[in-house]
Order: structure tokens, then sequence, then C-alpha cells
């Protein structure tokens, strides 16, 4: 019987030349890799000891004609390795279990990997994702290319997602009218922070707030939130203007502006206060809008934190052609589907107990099947 696993990555294209040097399925690398990063390898060699410590488990899955392959065999296939293609084979997984009704909430956000230096904008590998919200899943990924930015590099992200049904929320970095063109084209609606980098577009909306202040606010739509924990209290006032009047032209099916004030202190110190903007083509009310602004950074708790955390993203020093990005995308791959495990304890917990029971690992991989199949 073969792993759901296997059967996503059987179409991977194989970036090595067919010569008899090439003695390993790409199919079994991937899915070993995979399996590997979920049960607690952090590297090449780690994998390749994990894989030779369980031949005998994936001798029931894979083929492997000539056994486990070495750590320089997983060095150098994913190096070569098409990173687009890889996430994308991962991403359409993942989405099939996002078919849910109603708007399905798209989070896109930028990572940095500080050991792993290239010519990017921020000066290391720095990914960008696409992150389900409601189903804690990657939907896909991209790097920023040497001498790029994550502003370029969202639309090449969103132009691999489907996007009908869904709402893509985007901070300032997303706040570009080609990118909020895009997703209407691809039949989503947007939510995105409306910062310095659009001045125009921010004082037209500051304008608006001031003229709605005016007016005492009448016809505006109006929520507040508190919520104290950590030794930290917060008070979130949000305010919506549907409709609104005196924004630039170029701006695609704008229904909304909403102005979020926020209050914060901790541990009894002074409060701080800060003021943020937001474009939306939504027509709904100050409620649901708070919901999507702050859910929006569970994509920094439910997945960024445990990279960090748990995966020790930040200390990854994979610079050989495309391993950082494709072992990125195999530690979003493994947050995904150990999130969906369905049992307790914490990410790390999950990932030793995959790496010493064979069955709770078969658990982990079909969870996303079991879990959303219809």
């Amino acid at each position: 019987m073969p792993l759901p696993l296997a059967t996503v990555l059987a179409d991977v294209p194989d970036p090595r030349r067919d010569t008899e040097n090439k003695l390993h399925l790409l199919t079994d690398i991937l899915t070993i890799a995979t399996c590997a990063i979920i049960a607690g390898a952090d590297g090449w060699e780690q994998i390749a000891a994990y894989g030779e410590a369980k031949e005998e488990f994936f001798g029931r899955f894979l083929e492997l004609p000539n056994g486990i392959p070495s750590h320089d065999t997983f060095g150098r296939v994913f190096a070569k390795l098409d990173p687009d293609a890889f996430a994308d084979r991962f991403g359409r997984w993942m989405a099939s279990a996002c078919e849910a009704t109603g708007l399905v909430q798209v989070a896109i956000d930028g990572k940095s990997a500080r050991h792993s230096p290239t010519g990017t904008f921020t000066g290391c590998l720095h990914l960008v994702e696409a992150w389900a919200v409601e189903n804690r899943l990657i939907l896909g990924m991209r790097s920023v290319p040497e001498g790029g930015h994550e502003i370029t590099t969202i639309p090449d992200l969103l132009g691999a997602l489907d996007l009908a049904g869904a709402l893509v929320t985007i901070d300032a970095a997303g706040c570009q009218k080609a990118t909020v063109a895009q997703i209407r084209e691809q039949g989503g609606d947007y939510l995105v922070c409306v910062k310095g980098n659009q001045k125009g577009l921010r004082d037209a909306v500051a304008d608006v707030f001031a003229r709605a202040g005016e007016a005492e606010f009448a016809g505006c739509d109006m929520a507040s939130e508190v919520s104290a924990g950590h030794g930290r209290d917060e008070e979130r006032y949000v305010t919506v203007v549907q409709a609104p009047d005196g924004l630039p032209d170029g701006w695609t099916d704008v229904g909304a502006v909403a102005l979020v004030c926020r209050e914060r202190s901790v541990s009894g110190a002074r409060a701080e206060s800060t003021a943020h903007y937001y474009l939306t083509s939504l027509h709904v009310g100050a409620d649901v809008l708070a919901g999507y602004i702050r859910n929006h950074w569970g994509i920094e708790n439910g997945l960024h934190w445990v990279l960090d955390v748990s995966f020790r993203e930040d200390e990854s020093r994979a610079r050989a052609g495309h391993a950082g990005a494709n072992l990125g995308m195999l530690r979003r791959v493994a947050v995904s589907l150990l999130k969906c495990a369905g049992t307790k304890g914490s990410i790390q917990t999950r990932r030793m107990r995959a790496g010493w029971d064979d069955d709770y690992l078969l658990k982990v991989l079909q969870g996303i099947n079991a879990e959303y199949s219809a």
C-alpha cells in the first residue's frame, strides 16, 4: 500500500540526469526526507541516519532499489530540486483540506532564516508563505530570489494558488495595486494593511476617518475587544467605513476601509497606543473584520514561532542551491501534518513520538486524508 505522501510527490520533476550513477528513485528520496523531518531530523546526516534506522519500515511502502540514499545524495538532490514545483505539489495536497463553505482565510507573510545568507532584501534566505488560518496548513511557498524583495515575490506565490472563495490577508508588503487586482482576478477577496509605503493611499484613508470623526462617526460600524494574559492587557477598537470616498484611482473593488486602534500595557506599565489602517474588498461589519485582522497573525504563532522553537529554522545553514528553500518547505509541511494529527502534546513531543512509533508516523501522514476526505 503506497503512502499518500508518495502519491503526492510522484510527479515532482527529477533534476538529475539519467546516468548509471542515478541509484535512487526521486519519490523515495523525497518521502524519506519528509518523514525524517517530521520525526525530528534537522539536516542531511540526520535524514540519512533516520532512513537507515527505518529501512525495514520504508521497505513496506517504497521500492528502495539500492537501499537508503547517503546524506550526500540527499543534499545534492535537494540543492538541485525546483523549489516551486516541490512546494506546489505539497500545496495542492494541503488545499484539498480547505474545501469548506464560506471564506477560507489565507494569510500571506514572509520569514527569514537568519543563518542562511543570500542576496535578498533581508540579506538571508527569505521564504514567503501562504497559510490557511483555520485549517493551519501550508498552501504554498516561494523563496525571494537573489536581488529580490518580498513585494515582488508575493504575486508569484498568489499565482500558484486557487483563490476562489478565499480571503487573502497581507501586511503592508501586499498593499500594491497590482497585487489586490490579481487577487480579485483570481476570484478572491483581499484585506491589506495600509502603511507609509503607499503614502497617497494612507493619507486618503486617514482623511476618510477624519471626515467620519467630524460627523461623529455617523453610519460607521464599530467594535471593541479586550484581552488580558501573561501580564499584558490590550484593548482594540475597530471602526469601519463602507464604500469610502476620496481614495486614489486604481485600487480594485474597494468595499471598505478600517481603522484599528490598540492600547497595550505590559505588567502595569504605561499603555502604548497604535493605529493601523486597512483596505478590503469585503462588505462586512467591524466585528467580522476585526476577527480576520486578529486571525491573520496566527501565521506568526501557529507557524513562524513553531519553526523557530521546535524546528530551529533560524539556526539552519543550508546554502547550496535550492537546499534552504526545499528544507524550509519540508519543515512547513511537517508543522501542518503534526498540527492535524489530533493528538495531545507539543509539536516537539509529537516529533519525538513520530520518530519512536511508526504507527504514529503513519497516523500523522494520513491525517489530512482521514480528517478531510469526503
